[in-house]
């Protein structure tokens, strides 16, 4: 009996497709619009925008509080909000602007070109990342990491999921932790554990790391663009979710290593799938014992440039346009100190680039079904009715249905920085008409896609479970305990962050 499996689409297919889905909306939706306030930073007052025209208001918050925006005064005059906020009461309907055939094929293109500043951002970092990786140097810190910690092999477990949670919130490690499944493996496998730890190290560790993103450019930043809110507000929340999110995966993981240490049969790869891994064989004796000089320089520079970026857009209002300068300049770096061949540079340089290519026809695509939304005049038409359909819903309430608005979404849509730019415009807007802060919906975002991101398929979770040969069964059999766990943090930090 032969079976046909379901292939998902890719991201950038559900987008064109969610593209054709919104034009289609156009021609069935009323279209409509709110008046807008926005602020230019070193104004005295704001301008808001009509289907009428353009008028102006005093800079104060008598001003906000009289139109109903609960938005401190400060949040504008600081740069917090760089976007037009909807002005809650004022929607009014006009002439309809159905989009046809021609505009779903304008909208992604349309979208590339306003993205662009994110993409060139996106591409930089991939050169940067492939000229990093290509020294070998992560890989050789690892190895001495692991011989230095042999006998200690649950210290390795804290510290090593520490690093790729680390990763995943900071820079948006994801794929590249495939690449270390060749060098851990063998070294669980040796100190007694079995195939789940690997794979929630490696995995699981990057993973946690996009749920608690603090600087992430694809999610954290990404968002809070697309909101219009500032990605400094919420870091210190962020910062705290991701130490506490962490140090429970961890406890949870070391337990569970212990526990199949002293019980093999305790395994889920035992129980679930009916098998034992055979204990690899001895590493070479005195491979990578050692961090040379070189190796340790470039760990020094990779990390240092990620820490350069934060301290630059906190203290220094850094944007896109120094942060992908700053990536430049230490890829470029990081090529001098390898001595590596111009050729070789460039060649290594834009094949990073090229691997991160689909992130950035994502952006610009997603991008593309805001431009329908917004052309069609119907963004408006849908915020106000779906605020109508929340009307009468506390702030809390509010935030923890968008927690599991995204959850859902993520089964159908695994890029962050898609995810982002395609919901966050509408979401963020009707987040702020709800009195939720723009941060809390970003985080909203963040909790809801990292918790469905160990379990959706079109994530990374089954090339990790194909990497070392274990069943989503046994993969779910173990992560459902800590998934619990993780989702009632998420909810009490949601929560705490609107009543705060």
């Amino acid at each position: 009996m032969s079976t046909t499996k379901r292939k998902i689409p890719s991201p950038i297919t559900i987008l064109m497709i969610v593209i054709v889905l919104a034009a289609i909306a156009t021609l069935l939706l009323p279209a409509g619009k709110y008046e807008t306030l926005s602020y230019t930073s070193g104004s005295t007052t704001f301008t808001v925008s009509t289907p009428r025209g353009d008028s102006s208001l005093p800079f104060s918050q008598a001003t906000l509080d009289a139109l109903g925006i609960r938005i401190p005064l400060q949040t504008f005059a600081d740069g917090g909000i760089r976007k037009p906020v909807s002005i809650p009461g004022t929607y009014t309907t006009i002439a309809a602007n159905r989009q046809g055939p021609l505009d779903v094929l304008r909208a992604p293109v349309k979208g590339i070109y306003d993205s662009i500043d994110i993409i060139l951002f996106i591409l930089v970092i991939g050169g940067f990342m492939s000229v990093f990786n290509g020294s070998g140097a992560l890989i050789r810190g690892l190895s001495v990491l692991s011989y230095r910690m042999k006998g200690r092999e649950s210290w390795l477990i804290v510290i090593l999921t520490f690093l790729f949670s680390f990763g995943g919130a900071s820079y948006g490690m994801a794929e590249e932790s495939l690449a270390f499944y060749p060098v851990l493996v063998p070294l669980f496998l040796a100190a007694g554990y079995d195939l789940i730890v690997p794979v929630m190290v490696l995995f699981g560790g990057t993973q946690l790391g996009t749920l608690a993103s603090f600087s992430n450019p694809f999610s954290t930043i990404i968002a809070s663009n697309a909101a219009g809110v500032s990605w400094k507000e919420g870091l210190n929340e962020r910062l705290l979710v991701f130490a506490v999110t962490t140090i429970v995966a961890i406890v949870y993981t070391v337990r569970y290593a212990q526990k199949v240490k002293r019980n093999p049969q305790a395994s889920y790869v035992w129980k679930v799938d009916g098998k034992m891994p055979e204990q690899p064989a001895a590493a070479e004796e005195g491979a990578h014992t050692r961090l040379a000089g070189r190796d340790a320089a470039l760990l020094t520079l990779f990390l240092g440039s990620f820490g350069v970026m934060i301290y630059g857009v906190v203290k220094l209002d850094w944007w896109l346009t120094e942060m992908t300068m700053l990536f430049l300049g230490a890829a470029i770096l990081l090529g001098v100190i390898l001595r590596m061949p111009e050729k070789e540079f460039i060649g290594a340089f834009l094949k990073g680039a090229e691997e991160l290519l689909s992130v950035a026809f994502i952006v610009g695509i997603a991008r593309g079904v805001t431009i329908i939304l917004n052309d069609g005049a119907i963004s408006d038409t849908i915020l106000f009715y779906t605020s109508r359909g929340l009307a009468g819903f506390s702030p809390l309430v509010f935030i923890l249905l968008m927690f599991a608005l995204y959850i859902l979404f993520t089964l159908f849509i695994s890029s962050s920085s898609g995810m982002a730019v395609l919901t966050m415009p509408i979401m963020g807007a009707l987040g702020i008409m709800a009195g939720v802060p723009g941060r809390e919906m970003v985080n909203a975002y963040l909790y809801g896609m990292g918790i469905m991101g160990f379990l959706t398929p079109t994530g990374l979770i089954l090339p990790s479970l194909q990497m070392v040969n274990v069943s989503y069964a046994a993969w779910w059999r173990f992560i459902r305990g800590l998934l619990l766990w993780l989702i009632v943090l998420c909810i009490l930090f949601l929560l705490l962050g609107v009543t705060l």
